[in-house]
């Protein structure tokens, strides 16, 4: 095997409706992978394995997981006291974190003797301001509960605000930039010299924009009306919240934007008004995280949405003139980091394909280096 690829990292991505397996070289090249559409469920072995046997070996694993909860507060090597932890935080996002420890469980199993990573997405966002924290609830809650906004798509961010950075030739803690992951599930984020000050999601990742089957922020009077009127369950909201909204509810076909977009070409209403609605959250989610910051210096989009659906981003910008936005960006669909608005643009619009994975690899190899780095390091 080539130096270059000497030090192999393995990535586990595994989601509420995906697993993605990555092998990256030390330069960042992707060396082998395996994407699935659907969650890992109860046996992870078989893609890994099947991974494994095609791919040089990895000398650590990096594991994105969605939520590290209040005591797992920065990216961590995995004993078996972290993860304890994540069995504690599992219930904050049981969409995401169950898939991602079945990973975990089983990588660990293959692979006991390299390093494990867990990478949290709320990381990113651990240094929020009180004011961007805090709910206004009893203090009770917030003290003997944990009740407060943790912020999510952490590693999406940090990976898009370096790229975004470079693109303007600036160093991130230079930056007041607005940043929207539109995927699956959706966020906006302001980053005030290169830090999380605000962002739309909160204490789960159900909180903020309208979002593929999710609901984004309801009205919390709604939902106890439900349970209290029309004897609608806890669970039974939740799992509607969930499964059964966002724009799947909207549009009664399809939580595809690009589905909805021909759809409404083709004279679908409701195709039409789950766009109108999507895009509407969207610019709001812009200007509330704007309103975080002195100055807009660029809005970047990542995530599936944000990157191959002009016509989102172009509905995003064209009404938000009050932020310095204007439409006319075109229908590039970018394969690299890129500035999609015009030369003369007042605030440049920037596109960033998604780099989670790209991330974990980085911040695994972080890690590895930090322990390295220690008296009788590794």
């Amino acid at each position: 095997m080539s130096v270059r690829n000497s030090r192999p990292v393995l990535v586990a991505d595994a989601g509420s409706s995906s697993l993605r397996l990555t092998v990256f070289g030390d330069a960042g090249e992707i060396l082998a992978d395996h994407r699935g559409d659907s969650p890992p469920g109860r046996d992870a072995y078989g893609p890994l394995r099947r991974l494994l046997d095609e791919a040089p070996a990895p000398s650590a694993v990096g594991h994105r997981v969605v939520h590290g909860g209040s005591r797992l507060r920065g990216h961590r090597l995995i004993d078996d006291v972290v993860r304890a932890g994540l069995d504690e935080v599992a219930t904050l996002a049981p969409l995401h974190v169950p898939p991602a420890l079945t990973v975990v469980d089983a990588a660990r199993d293959l692979l006991p003797d390299i390093p494990h990573a867990a990478c949290f997405d709320t990381v990113f966002h651990t240094g929020l301001p009180a004011a961007a924290r805090e709910y206004a609830v009893p203090a009770a809650w917030r003290e003997d509960f944990g009740l407060r906004r943790y912020g999510f798509h952490g590693l999406s961010y940090a990976w898009a605000l370096a790229r975004a950075a470079e693109l303007l030739g600036r160093r991130p803690e230079q930056l007041h930039l607005v940043i929207a992951h539109l995927g699956g599930g959706c966020s906006a984020c302001a980053v005030r010299d290169g830090r999380s000050v605000d962002t739309t999601m909160g204490f789960t990742p159900l909180e903020g924009l309208v979002m593929s089957h999710r609901s984004g922020s309801v009205d919390p009077g709604a939902l106890t009306w439900l349970q209290t009127r029309h004897g609608l369950s806890a669970a039974g909201i939740e799992e509607a919240l969930n499964h059964e909204s966002g724009l799947l509810a909207l549009s009664g076909t399809s939580d595809d934007t690009r589905d909805l977009v021909r759809g409404r070409a083709a004279g679908d209403e409701r195709a039409a008004l789950a766009l109108d609605v999507f895009t509407h959250h969207c610019r709001r989610g812009v200007a509330a995280m704007a309103a975080s910051l002195d100055r807009l210096d660029a809005l970047v989009f990542t995530g599936e949405i944000g990157e191959d659906q002009p016509e989102v981003r172009e509905e995003v910008c064209a009404r938000l003139p009050a932020l310095g936005l204007t439409g006319g960006l075109g229908t590039l669909v970018p394969e690299r980091p890129e500035v999609i608005s015009g030369p003369g643009a007042r605030v440049p619009v920037i596109v960033v394909p998604t780099g989670e994975a790209q991330q974990v690899d980085r911040e695994t190899r972080a890690l590895l280096a930090a322990r390295s780095a220690e008296p009788n390091g590794g």
